[in-house]
């Protein structure tokens, strides 16, 4: 009695002004191919000469970075020799203190500038006395009296507040920084002579 309808599929190709299917309308890529787009450099090199600019680029904004770091007194940035509490409490304790050693170096370069100076032959061999038979051996025996008391002291105390830390090289450390001039000494002190904390730069 009722005769079934029916409907055929129409073969014509689908043009362009035809909405597109729901969905994305092409394959997932795999997430293998996908990972491997994205870990493709940004700017890849073309050459060696382009690598190697990129590298000395790199390397010069790493520099950079790592001595900013230093300056805030940040210890990630800082080399070996200057990690740990044991060295930060040496920096400190050297920084907080005004020692004989520290004047070593000043000293030693107004003994050079004098004997540059064309002083008169009288005045000229009494500078030479003075510096030569009282004035160096008298700094040099401060600097070594000094140097061996620092050393001595630092690594009584850390022994005592750091029970845990290795002693090895911390005194010499203490010493080493002792004789450095102050604002050369690196990483920068945080603490003022008479142990007041160094103020933050504007």
């Amino acid at each position: 009695m009722f005769r079934r309808t029916q409907t055929t599929a129409d073969d014509s190709p689908a043009s362009d002004n035809d909405p597109k299917p729901a969905g994305k309308g092409r394959p997932t890529p795999k997430r293998r191919d996908a990972e491997g787009r994205r870990r493709q450099p940004v700017n890849a090199p073309q050459n060696r000469k382009e690598a190697y600019k990129q590298l000395r680029t790199r390397q010069a904004g790493d520099r950079v970075k790592a001595r900013e770091g230093m300056m805030r007194g940040d210890e990630k940035y800082f080399p070996a020799r200057d990690r740990g509490p044991a060295r930060k409490f040496a920096r400190d304790w050297v920084d907080s203190r005004r020692v004989v050693s520290q004047y070593f170096l000043p000293f030693s370069l107004v003994i050079l500038l004098l004997t540059w100076v064309p002083f008169p032959a009288g005045v000229r061999e009494a500078v030479y006395v003075a510096v030569i038979t009282i004035g160096w051996p008298v700094m040099m025996v401060g600097v070594l009296f000094t140097s061996v008391w620092v050393s001595w002291k630092v690594k009584k105390l850390v022994a005592e507040k750091f029970p845990d830390e290795s002693l090895k090289g911390v005194g010499f450390y203490a010493a080493m920084r002792a004789l450095q001039i102050r604002k050369l000494r690196f990483p920068p002190p945080a603490f003022l002579p008479g142990g007041k904390p160094v103020p933050p730069k504007k």
